[in-house]
């Protein structure tokens, strides 16, 4: 049997928004006879605000935090206490000074259990202000430069660029792959992402799904019509 695993933003919903209702209603029924998890770098009750009640207590596991915050229904089954060392944290403060980026909305720093989530604009910003650092990000590559070179200084940390304006940081080796510990080698996963292109926070579990097939998509509009043409009959 199929395990489906999904991200969440920009896979089943847009980048930190609520589902579509009409996918919501069908993806519900898709929960209710097929195995899904879900895989994120938002904590749980951003998750819950993105995907309502009913699917996150129907899928059988929910990995928040990337893998570091496991929740199956209401029950708690494990979670990372870890925390970013203050020279890291400083270093990170050093790139949102000096940006070129003009704009800043504050929480730049969001802790989450066993990872941060570091944003230039800040995750105060609202749906335009996004859009604006997006568009500058696109041309800069900020994200992305930021990123490696992190991943030059601090080697038993891994940073990479998660859902629209973010950058996820964590451990080396937390990242979204750490999920396939719960998983049978026989299991056949399939796997959907938007985030898969090398660097991406999607790609290191895609990467290690040997067994199984992955789904870079270009938002949940291309999930539901794989979901619906490849595997379901309620078309």
């Amino acid at each position: 049997m199929n395990k489906f695993i999904f991200d969440v933003d920009g896979t089943l919903t847009p980048s930190r928004g609520a589902m579509n209702r009409e996918f919501a209603v069908w993806f519900s029924k898709f929960c209710d006879t097929n195995d899904v998890y879900l895989v994120t770098g938002s904590d749980r009750p951003k998750t819950i605000e993105q995907v309502g009640e009913y699917i996150y207590h129907n899928c059988k596991r929910v990995y928040n935090c990337s893998g570091s915050d496991v929740w199956s229904g209401d029950l708690n089954v494990r979670s990372s206490e870890w925390r970013i060392p203050d020279n890291t944290r400083d270093w990170l403060t050093d790139q949102l000074t000096n940006s070129a980026f003009p704009l800043r909305t504050g929480l730049h720093f969001e802790h989450r259990p066993g990872m941060i989530n570091f944003s230039i604009v800040g995750r105060n910003a609202n749906k335009e202000q996004r859009a604006e650092y997006v568009a500058w990000d696109i041309e800069h590559n900020e994200r992305d430069y930021i990123a490696y070179n992190f991943n030059l200084i601090f080697t038993d940390l891994e940073a990479r660029p998660g859902g629209e304006t973010g950058i996820d940081i964590a451990p080396r080796g937390a990242d979204k792959s750490q999920i396939l510990q719960d998983f049978d080698d026989d299991d056949f996963i399939v796997f959907f992402g938007d985030r898969m292109d090398e660097g991406g926070n999607d790609y290191p579990l895609a990467l290690s799904n040997y067994n199984g097939t992955n789904y870079h998509v270009k938002g949940w509009e291309e999930t539901w019509e794989i979901l619906r043409n490849e595997y379901s009959t309620n078309r």
